[in-house]
């Protein structure tokens, strides 16, 4: 079976475009986004209508449960609440409902899904580095054989052992036993590893394996409806950046 998963669209409605119809390519069995459907973006209907379309399941993330009133985003800066604000007055009924109904997490036999950190999910804790997975060491028997997260906009991946972290570095990856895996899947609207194609990973079950994938997608067009919506200049600017 081939699991395509994604996250951090982030109202990117061009990437998103660009990644279903690879998904769609690939003929994947079953589809998973981990949150952050919107914010910073221009296109937050857009691309919750195509994201409840196209994926099986889909979890909360931090942005999602601001804009569905799950948390308070007082203390986010300026331009963050201000397109938080502005996302709010867009959504439809139908789409908010949406947003509201969504899980923190979920978890199929030995394979999670959530946003941030597994260890306290609605907390949207980062894991970014070698010390943030370390921190999963202490949980090491409650975690999944296979976590996949967002939230860092990062594509990394960390073998958890009975007492050691590393971190694994490649496009394509495998499996040893008596390790549990985290994988952290990047973006799809919002990349951050200086490299601003979009990004998901197909998750091949029958191998197994994980493969980090990566797609150019009309940037200047995204970027050009941020600007023209009148969301901060820097949320488009980033995206030819990827950063």
């Amino acid at each position: 079976m081939k699991v395509a998963v994604f996250s951090d669209v982030h109202a990117n409605l061009e990437a998103l475009e660009v990644i279903k119809g690879e998904i769609e390519k690939e003929s994947a069995d079953r589809v998973v986004c981990l949150g952050d459907v919107v914010g910073y973006g221009a296109s937050p209907n857009e691309c919750c209508d195509i994201v409840r379309e196209l994926a099986d399941v889909v979890v909360l993330g931090n942005h999602d449960a601001a804009v569905a009133g799950h948390m308070d985003y007082s203390f986010y800066y300026d331009a963050a609440r201000d397109v938080l604000d502005w996302t709010i007055a867009q959504l439809s009924s139908k789409n908010l409902d949406w947003l509201r109904s969504l899980e923190y997490t979920q978890r199929e036999d030995e394979i999670e899904y959530c946003h941030g950190s597994p260890i306290e999910p609605s907390d949207f804790e980062y894991i970014f580095a070698l010390e943030q997975a370390r921190q999963l060491l202490d949980a090491r028997e409650q975690l999944a054989t296979l976590t996949f997260i967002g939230h860092s906009h990062l594509c990394k991946a960390f073998a958890i052992g009975p007492d050691q972290v590393h971190d694994v570095v490649a496009s394509r990856l495998s499996f040893r036993k008596g390790y549990a895996y985290l994988i952290s899947v990047g973006s799809v609207g919002q990349p951050r590893d200086y490299d601003n194609r979009a990004g998901f990973v197909v998750l091949d079950t029958s191998a197994p394996s994980v493969e980090f994938r990566r797609l150019e997608y009309d940037i200047e067009s995204s970027a050009r409806k941020i600007f023209d919506a009148g969301i901060a200049y820097n949320f488009g600017k980033r995206l030819f950046l990827g950063v």
